[in-house]
């Protein structure tokens, strides 16, 4: 369990807050860049880290993001005329650029120079993967954005998706680096009744495979690998034949996962966007080529996950459209839909802010201890001086996946989906156009 003091830190975002400040020296999603569909479209409410903020797409295709309460007496910009590559409040007519310069003041005096001594607060943004990225931290410590999409990856391999959370980022964060609740929240109860197949042995198990995995051995045995990104984990289980069989997942500081996808790797990251203490936006990006396994040979597949907002109809007030009936003889939630609305079902149940004094943790909470101790010391670190991990640019946030594997007798799962990986090595010529993962 947490210290109380130890939770505020952890969950609390806002603008002077230790968890606030870490965050906001890493580029984070502000939205999608498809909610801003073409130059001069009606600007968009954006909440980020506690803050209110407006974004638009200037005349020339910039993004920019501002505050929502315009400098002079505070009307929201929300309001405001997007026309001539600015964002012009209707109370007076100031107008800003995407950098928040006031580009005119037509209420005041043509001779007047005060419009050279306004500004909106503006946060810097840059567009990848489909996503509007922004930095909210100290102009001084500001960074390139951090590549996470390979380049080069075809137009039609990245896409961005989003949904929203109703309680604390951290919540949905632990979700990400919980591996034994696949045994159970995501299971099917037909999931028991597979029958092992050919795969049952070292290498790469079917679909099938792993869901009979899951489903026989839901106490997997957690292992943690510190990195220079955060940290690697691999949930361990025993397959009917005697085999170990490794789900090995990536947390990247603060709040990126790489989640596995049977059989090679998931190709994507997951982020956790922070709108404030009691809600925040799930992204899911794909940043690199998807994979499948066939015959034991790695295959480059199309992207198959829809872009855009991802529209919740499982809310709480209808208890995550919950069927008692199908809990019995389907799902073992009975909340059907997919992983994220059982994600979502815990979580938010949890209350929006999880007082973390109370809990009881187990040996499967491994990683989830690990994680917070790597935010937490963090956020402590850069109260006193000590510069954020893994912001620099030039790291290579390509060179790893995650992965699922049956390990033959003496492999090492820290090396699945890395550059020393054999997988990953046949990988890379198939991908050499796109990027090199080694």
């Amino acid at each position: 369990m947490l210290t109380p003091e130890d939770n505020e830190i952890l969950c609390r975002v806002g603008p002077g807050t230790l968890m606030g400040n870490l965050l906001r020296r890493y580029w984070q999603p502000a939205l999608l860049s498809s909610e801003l569909p073409a130059p001069d479209c009606p600007p968009l409410r954006v909440r980020l880290l506690g803050e209110d903020l407006i974004a638009f797409r200037d005349t020339e295709g910039r993004v920019g993001l501002v505050a929502q309460a315009c400098p002079h007496r505070g009307a929201s910009l929300f309001f405001g005329r997007n026309e001539e590559s600015g964002l012009r409040c209707v109370y007076h007519g100031w107008k800003f650029d995407v950098e928040g310069t006031c580009v005119d003041m037509p209420s005041e005096p043509a001779d007047s120079n005060f419009k050279g001594k306004v500004r909106a607060t503006a946060y810097p943004t840059v567009e990848s993967g489909g996503v509007v990225w922004t930095y909210m931290g100290p102009r001084e410590k500001m960074t390139a954005l951090r590549p996470i999409v390979s380049p080069g990856l075809p137009r039609e391999q990245w896409k961005a998706m989003k949904v929203i959370g109703y309680c604390n980022w951290v919540q949905g964060l632990e979700g990400n680096v919980d591996a034994a609740h696949t045994s159970w929240l995501h299971r099917r109860l037909e999931f028991g009744t597979y029958e092992p197949d050919e795969t049952d042995r070292p290498g790469y198990p079917s679909l099938n495979m792993t869901f009979l995995i899951w489903a026989t051995d839901g106490a997997p045995r957690l292992e943690t690998h510190d990195t220079w990104y955060g940290f690697r984990y691999a949930g361990l289980r025993r397959t009917p034949g005697g085999h170990t069989h490794a789900r090995v997942t990536d947390f990247i500081m603060p709040s990126l996962t790489y989640i596995p996808v049977a059989p090679v790797g998931g190709n994507d990251c997951i982020v956790m966007a922070p709108i404030d203490d009691h809600s925040y936006w799930r992204y899911h990006i794909a940043t690199k080529p998807a994979v499948r396994m066939r015959d034991g040979t790695p295959q480059v597949i199309p992207a198959n996950r829809p872009g855009g907002i991802m529209q919740r109809t499982w809310l709480p007030e209808n208890d995550y459209n919950i069927d008692r009936e199908n809990q019995r003889i389907d799902h073992y939630t009975g909340i059907a839909g997919g992983a994220i609305p059982q994600d979502q079902a815990v979580t938010e149940s949890m209350g929006v802010v999880y007082d973390r004094t109370r809990e009881h943790l187990g040996t499967s909470d491994r990683a989830i201890i690990r994680m917070r101790r790597l935010l937490i010391q963090a956020a402590r670190d850069l109260a006193d001086g000590i510069e954020p991990p893994a912001i620099d640019p030039a790291l290579d946030y390509n060179g790893f996946r995650s992965a699922e594997k049956i390990l033959a007798p003496g492999e090492d799962w820290r090396l699945l989906g890395t550059g020393d990986d054999p997988v990953m090595q046949q990988l890379e010529p198939l991908t050499a156009a796109q990027r090199p993962f080694r």
